[in-house]
């Protein structure tokens, strides 16, 4: 009889994930800095599969070997960053740190009442999967390091008033860098995306041509990102970087020029070619239509009829 897979661990507090990780108590109760030691320790009754309340940003400088991507290797060795947010599964607990480096843990509390704790919401790199880490130069590391020892030069002086807006200036600082490298990733990788992208396209013609609209639905992005092995949130960023769009307006795109060519070739009604496309209401297909060509299928199709 095959075993039930146990519900991840929770941690609900910084304290409880420091005493997991055998580490001393935090100095702050929401916000906490830590190296992370080059060997983990060994496994103990509260490890495994985990879920944390607050984020978790992971600079690891262990040296993590050149991964491959694609067709070749285009990413640095000289450290990796993972970023996650709230509520995620993760790893096995003994993981929650890194090998070598250093590892941030603010509480979502840390944030409330100031500009950090929606923006913070914007940042896509949160939800990507692990083997979506960010690989850093090591001019890029050297930069996140000097902000990770400035937050904890602060942490480790006197806290006053003003300690608060000081980590919450370096931590929205240290985002806007990631958000960088991670541009410049997408650059470094741009060969390797380019043939994700087509490998996308053909995935949504094969979708169209199989006639799976009329089975599954319009395709969705959980859809291509499974299909491409990434989590949805990276291939809405990598698809963005090569084409403008993320994934939803990608597919979006490509359902708008098959619609085109079903209303030029085929005597099917509006209506007909909605349902084969996956709309449930041929409305929301000419609605669609409509706001990505400024012009309706029915004028389309006597624009197109005319020119013939």
């Amino acid at each position: 009889m095959k075993k039930p897979t146990p519900s991840p661990h929770r941690f609900n507090s910084l304290t409880e994930a420091h005493l997991a990780m055998g580490l001393p108590a935090p100095q702050h109760p929401l916000i906490s800095l830590h190296e992370a030691p080059a060997h983990p320790a060994p496994a103990t009754p509260g490890h495994g599969p985990h879920v944390l309340s607050f984020y978790k940003i992971a600079l690891k400088t262990g040296g993590g070997g050149q991964l491959t991507y694609g067709q070749g290797y285009y990413d640095f060795t000289e450290g990796s960053l993972l970023l996650a947010a709230p509520n995620q599964v993760l790893g096995a607990a003994a993981e929650a740190g890194c090998q070598g480096g250093v590892v941030l843990l603010v509480h979502p509390d840390f944030l409330l009442g100031y500009p950090l704790a929606q923006t913070i919401r914007q940042h896509g790199f949160f939800s990507y999967a692990t083997n979506e880490a960010l690989h850093l130069s090591d001019q890029e590391k050297a930069t996140l390091l000097a902000l990770f020892g400035n937050m904890a030069d602060e942490l480790s002086s006197r806290l006053d008033d003003l300690s608060q807006e000081v980590l919450l200036a370096q931590l929205d600082l240290l985002l806007t860098y990631a958000q960088r490298f991670y541009q410049r990733q997408f650059l470094t990788r741009r060969p390797a995306n380019r043939a994700l992208l087509q490998r996308v396209d053909e995935l949504l013609a094969a979708y169209f041509d199989a006639q799976q609209p009329l089975v599954r639905g319009l395709p969705t992005v959980q859809y291509l990102a499974d299909a491409v092995h990434l989590s949805p949130s990276y291939l809405s960023d990598m698809l963005r970087s090569l084409t403008g769009q993320n994934a939803q307006q990608h597919i979006h795109h490509r359902l708008i020029e098959r619609a085109k060519e079903r209303l030029a070739v085929s005597s099917l009604s509006v209506g007909e070619i909605a349902y084969e496309l996956g709309f449930e209401h041929a409305q929301s297909f000419s609605q669609l239509f409509k706001a990505k060509t400024s012009t309706t299928p029915l004028a389309f199709r006597r624009s197109f009829a005319r020119r013939r």
